[in-house]
């Protein structure tokens, strides 16, 4: 029994001892997402004026063939700090993909940005544009009924 007890603790010891950094620091790489039917350029556009001139933050760099936009974030709880924040704008086939990140602040903050953006693009471009829904292929199908295989 000693033997079990004693190898069992040295491996809570060498477990311990392997996570023993990450518990001194907190480090939040969160989020936050959502999904733009608008087109990129309109929601690009959009995105740029609501950071700029709603919000009234600074843009430090910007690229829109790349799709990001750096700022400097600053918020009630930062007081006059500024803190590093960007905006990724990801192309998809069928939408846009907006990713928001403040790391120096808990998640809330990038949610209610989120939020916020995606109520500007609504209020200003209307409800998203209807896609046409495409008939399946079916396997085998010829075409116009009555003519031959």
């Amino acid at each position: 029994m000693v033997r079990i007890a004693r190898s069992m603790s040295v491996g809570f010891v060498i477990l311990g001892l392997s996570t023993a950094p990450w518990w001194g620091e907190r480090v939040a790489y969160a989020r936050a997402q959502y999904e733009s039917q608008y087109g990129f350029d309109r929601t690009w556009t959009t995105a740029v004026r609501f950071l700029r001139v709603d919000r009234g933050w600074k843009i430090v760099e910007k690229d829109d063939a790349s799709g990001y936009i750096m700022f400097e974030y600053t918020s009630p709880e930062s007081g006059d700090r500024k803190l590093p924040a960007s905006f990724e704008l990801v192309r998809d086939s069928e939408n846009v993909k907006v990713v928001v990140q403040i790391r120096e602040m808990p998640s809330y903050h990038e949610h209610a940005l989120i939020n916020a953006f995606a109520n500007k693009l609504r209020d200003e471009l209307g409800d998203p544009p209807k896609r046409k829904k495409v008939p399946p292929v079916v396997p085998g199908d010829a075409g116009a009924e009555g003519s031959p295989p």
